[in-house]
């Protein structure tokens, strides 16, 4: 009887710790082998290109250069499973087409979750062209999804399904529905990677989804009021009116 080939891992971690914990939980998984680990940027794209690995799992923030710099600069296409501390890279960090992304400090169950997921999507599709797509993606491009924290995940929530995004001090609050989830990145710095025919700045404040807004009705001579559809009305800035206006024109 073939023996079933095993998924090709490498680990790429600038704590030992980390390294160490990953290589234990790999070792329990009959179907993944771990093939090498690396400690810093630029390790990270020698064992790659020396290795070829199908899956990677990568902490983003490294000596030298980071995790997303090593996707851009490696010749080799794996895929990626993302382990790291920090939720604020998570929306580019799934538009590289991370199969998950692992906040620290997580356990077996957490692992054995990301694991069952990436399991069937690794053996359809090895390699999967993601650092084509993180080439794509550090390049400037409109988001098609966030990716926001739930509880202790990551999950995905299409773009189509935010009603409003909300500034609030250097983070953001995206209203999807009758939740509302935090993203640690400021409005600008989102605003310029939404497409601006859907997502459209109606005060210094606010992003609205145009599918998402009922009408727009004057208050006065220089201002209208954004009702959308899920009955909450905002009032746009005089200077947003006058663009509002120019909408559809």
């Amino acid at each position: 009887m073939r023996r079933e080939a095993r998924i090709r891992a490498l680990v790429v971690d600038d704590e030992p710790l980390a390294r160490a914990r990953l290589k234990e939980l790999i070792a329990e998984l009959a179907w993944l082998e771990q093939v090498g680990e690396a400690a810093s940027g630029a390790e990270a794209i020698a064992a790659l290109d020396r290795w070829r690995p199908d899956l990677v799992f990568l902490d983003i923030q490294l000596p030298g250069i980071s995790g997303l710099e090593v996707l851009r600069t490696t010749r080799h296409t794996p895929a990626i499973v993302f382990t790291t501390a920090h939720d604020r890279f998570a929306v580019t960090a799934f538009e590289l087409g991370a199969l998950d992304y692992i906040l620290k400090p997580f356990g077996r169950e957490r692992f054995g979750q990301a694991m069952q997921r990436a399991k069937p999507v690794l053996e359809a599709r090895l390699g999967g062209g993601a650092a084509e797509r993180a080439r794509d993606v550090l390049a400037e491009g409109p988001l098609l999804r966030l990716f926001v924290r739930d509880g202790g995940r990551i999950v995905p929530l299409p773009l189509t399904a935010v009603e409003r995004i909300q500034a609030c001090d250097d983070v953001v609050l995206v209203h999807a529905g009758e939740r509302v989830y935090r993203l640690n990145v400021p409005l600008a710095d989102l605003e310029r990677r939404l497409d601006p025919r859907v997502f459209v700045r109606i005060h210094r404040s606010h992003l609205v989804n145009l599918e998402h807004v009922a009408s727009l009705e004057p208050l006065d001579d220089s201002r209208l009021e954004v009702q959308l559809r899920s009955g909450l009305r905002l009032m746009a800035s005089r200077q947003r009116s006058r663009a509002l206006r120019g909408i559809g024109r």
